[in-house]
């Protein structure tokens, strides 16, 4: 199930759109996570928007340490953003489970998702790196 809608400007690619006040959207279930990893993400909120990702097992139960209410809030327009846990960005203890991703989305569009090996460096200046 997605809630939100696809969009296409002329200056942005295709995208997961919220409409205030908000929208979820659900990934596929996937195992693509294999040893360290992270995840980074192509996004664009407005002012009072933001995005927090959720992941669950394949059951729709969100995973201990990477429910919402660990979840760091996102907000601005970068084209790779770490996500992070109060635990870190580390995917790591994933591997080789079978995940499904929630996006609770304020005002926000999500264009790219990306599961990386390498430290990821915000525009904010920090590096998530998936120690």
């Amino acid at each position: 199930m997605l809630w939100g809608r696809m969009s296409q400007s002329s200056q942005k690619a295709h995208s997961i759109r919220t409409t205030p006040p908000s929208g979820t959207a659900f990934s596929r279930d996937m195992s693509a996570i294999s040893g360290k990893a992270a995840m980074a993400i192509n996004y664009s909120t407005s002012a009072v928007g933001s995005i927090k990702v959720e992941v669950q097992d394949e059951h729709g139960v969100p995973i201990a340490g990477f429910g919402l209410a660990e979840a760091t809030e996102i907000y601005g327009d970068e084209i790779e953003r770490a996500v992070s846990w109060k635990q870190g960005a580390d995917l790591s203890r994933l591997a080789g489970r079978v995940i499904r991703l929630r996006f609770v989305m304020k005002d926000a569009d999500l264009y790219s998702i990306r599961i990386i090996s390498a430290p990821i460096h915000s525009a904010h200046g920090s590096t998530s790196s998936p120690s």
